[in-house]
């Protein structure tokens, strides 16, 4: 007896009674039932709802992809078919590229048909081309390898804008291509009427060679149009098929909007230059028209510093007001006694090379130079420099604490401007990246020795 009381003051004492354990008890069973609850209606992990259909074949709900409702599970198939049709139209057009030149114009070359300079104006930037497909598509591949070897048989990880954005300068390349399209074939037809071989070899090529399809070299040469027009409707497929949500929407929108404007301005270019042909028009608005005039302004600046186009980055675009101080005297009246007139200025950098891979590239190498291009607003449907470019190397940038909406650069030995914009804090980013580069660039100390009574050193006193 005094065991069993002992042990009965031990139970007692242990912190659950047979009371607290009845309700634990209790409190666990309703718990694990609500758990099961949730479980049987678990949210789909795409949309979030709890409408998943309720699976009464055990072999259907094994089947079944874990925690999606059915229009997710619908979403995502038609997002690994858009993806793949993609990759695969990709691959597709790359190998019509490879047959215009290793079925056309290798053939052509080695047999004398044409010169170098006929052969280059048929055949246009075509190797250019060639290089940046062969780039994009492995990027591409890999991405749908890696996601695969992850178990992502969904492709659910595969980001098809951001390696779009990474390869964006083959846009230009197209336009490259498309502005010369009517000249090559206007030229691919007068040769063909004038040179009898040439026409013999292209009939027998179209249907003797079973690589051709029996197409002809003019249904080859379209491909690139064909392509290029086709980029955005693809990305819409993928844009339609992504959430919100996901970490490649946004960029899929940001290139369907690039790809569209350079659409928008190869049309505009074919139409200056009198071209009756256009290629697909989109929907304009005030986005697409700026970026437009965004992409003319760059081709203009870089026709005019003669840099390659893979060295370039362009560090920063867009409005300043701009003037020119006479002699100093505006030093003790301030800015407002200063004319200022708008400008459009871009910041280009040339940057060396690291690597032949377009993605690799973006690493920032040495910078070899860099050069502010000032144009005026559009007139006439041009623009038009101010002057030659400002070599930031040959340049000294400087600002005033008591004018501080506004940084001078000052060439050496030649010209002064002032700048500002009309928002203060980027009226100082535009300072801090100007003056980085030409700090980078050249010797500090010896341009500043080269600038003659400036006390550029003393805190309080403008050139």
């Amino acid at each position: 007896a005094t065991r069993t009381k002992s042990a009965d003051v031990e139970r007692a004492d242990s912190g659950i009674g047979q009371m607290p354990a009845r309700k634990w008890r209790n409190r666990a069973s309703e718990t694990l039932s609500s758990l099961q609850a949730w479980e049987a209606h678990r949210p789909c992990t795409d949309c979030g709802e709890r409408d998943l259909p309720v699976e009464t074949d055990v072999q259907n709900c094994n089947q079944r992809r874990a925690d999606l409702c059915e229009k997710c599970r619908k979403r995502r198939t038609e997002r690994k078919e858009s993806v793949l049709e993609f990759v695969n139209t990709e691959a597709s057009y790359g190998e019509d590229l490879r047959i215009i030149k290793e079925e056309f114009y290798l053939p052509m070359q080695a047999a004398g048909l044409l010169t170098q300079e006929q052969l280059l104006g048929i055949f246009s930037n075509i190797q250019e081309l060639i290089d940046l497909n062969e780039n994009f598509l492995e990027i591409l591949q890999e991405e749908i390898d890696q996601a695969f070897d992850q178990g992502d048989d969904d492709l659910m990880t595969v980001c098809i804008g951001e390696v779009f954005l990474e390869f964006v300068n083959m846009l230009p390349a197209f336009q490259t291509y498309c502005l010369q399209q009517s000249s090559s074939v206007n030229m691919l037809n007068a040769l063909e009427k004038e040179k009898e071989l040439l026409r013999i070899f292209l009939n027998v090529s179209q249907n003797d060679n079973t690589a051709l399809r029996r197409m002809n070299l003019r249904s080859f040469l379209m491909a690139p149009l064909q392509r290029v027009t086709k980029y955005p409707l693809l990305l819409s497929r993928i844009i339609k098929a992504t959430t919100e949500y996901h970490p490649d929407h946004g960029s899929l929108r940001e290139a369907k909007s690039r790809i569209e404007s350079h659409l928008e301005h190869i049309n505009m270019k074919t139409k200056q230059e009198g071209n009756t042909w256009t290629l697909r028009s989109f929907r304009q608005d005030s986005k697409k028209k700026r970026e437009v005039i965004n992409i003319e302004m760059r081709e203009t600046a870089l026709k005019t510093v003669g840099w390659l186009r893979e060295e370039t980055r362009f560090v920063m675009e867009g409005s300043l007001q701009l003037a020119q101080p006479p002699d100093g005297q505006w030093v003790k009246k301030g800015s407002k006694t200063l004319k200022f007139q708008n400008m459009q200025v871009l910041l280009l950098v040339n940057m060396k090379r690291v690597s032949e891979s377009s993605l690799e590239s973006a690493e920032p190498g040495p910078v070899k130079d860099a050069v502010l291009v000032l144009i005026r607003d559009k007139n006439n449907g041009k623009f038009h420099l101010l002057r030659e470019p400002l070599r930031l190397s040959n340049c000294i940038v400087s600002t005033d604490p008591d004018c501080d909406d506004t940084f001078e650069l000052i060439e050496i030995r030649r010209e002064a401007f002032v700048f500002r914009d009309s928002d203060r804090a980027r009226t100082h980013h535009w300072f801090r990246q100007i003056r980085r580069y030409s700090r980078e660039l050249g010797s500090w100390k010896k341009r500043r020795n080269a600038l003659p009574n400036i006390m550029i050193s003393t805190p309080h006193t403008r050139p």
